[in-house]
């Protein structure tokens, strides 16, 4: 019995040995199984890591080349937009200093956002829309100008063709004007030269101290010049001074004085003898006495003057 009981819990001992191994060997097949779902969870995370992070680089190197274009675009823009308020400037030379101010400063702005689009690394859509809101602000500002300027020259072009038309109409009236004074100046000069008081009869002779006319030089003591001043309706009347210069044989003229000097045809002359007469208009005869005792033989011409002409000559021959 007691040899029984021990085979019994021998054989029962080995029963729990195999089931016990039995057991370790089913966990450690669960935990391979287990192992081999993570391993192929993490092979698949890793899979969809890296397609998503493929993903990402991809959709940001598209972004960022989708704002280099963009940003491109809106320099070519600025660029433009440089160029024509450039060709502004350099279009109206007319354009007033305050609007010339004002289109500067929109010019400063231009180069300011420029100069700020260049510098830019970081580019996002929030600054690019920045960006182009600045420059629709410059644009609107710049049409505002432009349709000023426009403005400016439509009017400019109807002020011009209005004095266009002033001019051609001045250029006629001072052509008529001119005309007219040149008429005008024509009959003033032939009244004035109508209005000369011409003489004829003009004679010159010598005498002695007895009033007797004499052809020697060693017997005249002075010269007598006579002549008829013509009538004339042109002159007004009233008193006229009639200057007489005699020329002696040698060509000086014999001096009536250091004060015997008048003005003809801007220079001042000497003469020898002058006569105040009342001139009515009328034929005036007129005679003027110069005396001389020192004479000798020769020809002696009398030249005679009145308001600033000469209106007559004579000689006289001495022996």
């Amino acid at each position: 019995m007691a040899k029984y009981e021990e085979d019994y819990d021998k054989y029962e001992d080995d029963e729990l040995d195999e089931l016990d191994y039995d057991t370790n060997a089913s966990k450690q097949q669960d935990i391979e199984k287990t192992l081999k779902g993570y391993k192929v969870i993490i092979i698949c995370l890793v899979a969809v890591l890296a397609l998503i992070t493929f993903q990402h680089f991809r959709l940001t190197a598209d972004l960022k080349q989708e704002f280099r274009i963009e940003r491109d675009t809106l320099n070519n823009q600025i660029n433009g937009l440089i160029t024509e308020i450039d060709q502004i400037n350099l279009r109206n030379d007319s354009v007033s200093n305050e609007l010339r101010m004002n289109i500067a400063a929109e010019r400063n702005k231009a180069d300011s956002l420029m100069a700020k689009l260049k510098k830019e690394r970081n580019m996002n859509r929030e600054k690019l829309r920045k960006y182009e809101k600045e420059l629709g602000t410059l644009r609107t500002v710049m049409r505002r100008y432009v349709h000023q300027i426009d403005s400016l020259n439509t009017l400019n072009k109807k002020l011009a063709a209005e004095n266009v038309g002033y001019r051609k109409r001045v250029a006629a009236e001072t052509s008529r004007a001119n005309i007219a004074e040149e008429a005008a100046q024509d009959l003033r000069n032939k009244i004035k030269k109508g209005a000369i008081v011409k003489a004829r009869n003009v004679q010159l002779g010598a005498y002695n101290t007895g009033g007797t006319n004499v052809t020697r030089a060693s017997r005249a003591s002075k010269f007598k010049t006579d002549l008829t001043l013509t009538a004339n309706e042109l002159t007004i009347p009233g008193q006229r001074k009639i200057y007489v210069r005699i020329i002696g044989p040698d060509g000086a003229v014999l001096s009536g004085g250091a004060d015997c000097i008048m003005e003809f045809e801007g220079d001042v002359i000497s003469y020898s003898a002058e006569r105040e007469i009342d001139y009515n208009g009328q034929d005036l005869d007129v005679s003027i006495y110069y005396s001389n005792e020192n004479l000798t033989s020769g020809v002696y011409t009398a030249e005679v003057y009145m308001d600033g002409y000469k209106i007559g000559t004579a000689e006289v021959s001495l022996r």
